[in-house]
């Protein structure tokens, strides 16, 4: 599984680095070797640290709390949304609102709002609206759906925040790491493994190297999910077996032995 896992990211890229002149020396322990001013990123450390992230995402969706997929960045966007929405969880892959952790109760609020648009779209009550006030709701809607739509789900704030590059997501980072909320990132050469609490090393540039780790990830929080579902599953039918194998009641009981004595 180890040898399959290496050639996959070596095809999609995932060893490649910055260029040199732009790394940041806190990742000297991930870096192989430099080649034509670039820095290529020790594999090794990538599945190591994969699959300690893969370990710890897969036990946080057991105990069945959030995971928050984050990536706003061009090459990540599209599959962030893909993955987050495959694996059930929010995500944001559009913009990163200030406040979306920190002041959680204030955004979960223009949800409400968001609804409220919804609702209006889809009745009748919209073309009782002149057409600029018409323009401008559609406006306000397609705004906050592009924004809010990812995290419609998070009724509560989230266990661990799986981020692609944390330099690029650094309001993120820093509201999670103000709560206390474990960040799981995908770092390249020029990021501060400092700031993250599980550092994948790999290309945060390269839409197939992203993708490729995200699916990853994700395969690892359907995997909790599923581990829960199954256990749940298990303990449901063990009760209806318990339920069938309930004695009689003690009034049938004393019938058949006042029956056995008539006959007798």
């Amino acid at each position: 599984m180890a040898e399959s896992l290496v050639k996959q990211l070596i095809d999609a890229g995932a060893h490649y680095g910055h260029r040199a002149s732009r790394w940041n020396p806190k990742m000297a322990p991930y870096i192989y070797a430099r080649k034509n001013q670039i820095h290529i990123i020790d594999i090794r450390e990538t599945v190591r640290g994969l699959l300690r992230a893969q370990k710890y995402l897969s036990q946080v969706a057991t105990g069945g709390s959030l995971i928050l997929f984050v990536g706003t960045k061009r090459q990540a966007s599209e599959a962030v949304e893909q993955e987050g929405m495959r694996c059930g969880m929010p995500f944001v892959s559009e913009r990163w609102l200030g406040g979306c952790l920190t002041n959680f109760r204030t955004v979960r609020s223009r949800l409400g709002r968001l609804e409220e648009l919804e609702q209006l779209r889809s009745s009748e009550e919209l073309s009782a609206y002149s057409k600029k006030m018409q323009s401008a709701l559609n406006r306000e809607y397609r705004k906050m759906y592009r924004n809010l739509n990812g995290i419609r789900t998070m009724n509560r704030l989230p266990e661990c925040m799986v981020v692609v590059d944390p330099k690029k997501e650094r309001n993120a980072i820093r509201e999670a790491r103000k709560l206390g909320i474990t960040t799981v990132a995908l770092i390249d050469t020029d990021c501060d493994p400092d700031h993250v609490d599980l550092p994948i090393p790999g290309n945060d540039d390269g839409i197939r190297s992203i993708e490729l780790l995200l699916r990853c990830l994700a395969d690892a929080v359907l995997q909790g999910r599923t581990s829960v579902m199954a256990s749940a599953e298990g303990m449901d039918s063990g009760a209806a077996e318990g339920e069938s194998a309930v004695e009689p009641p003690a009034e049938a009981a004393v019938g058949v032995a006042d029956t056995g004595g008539v006959s007798g």
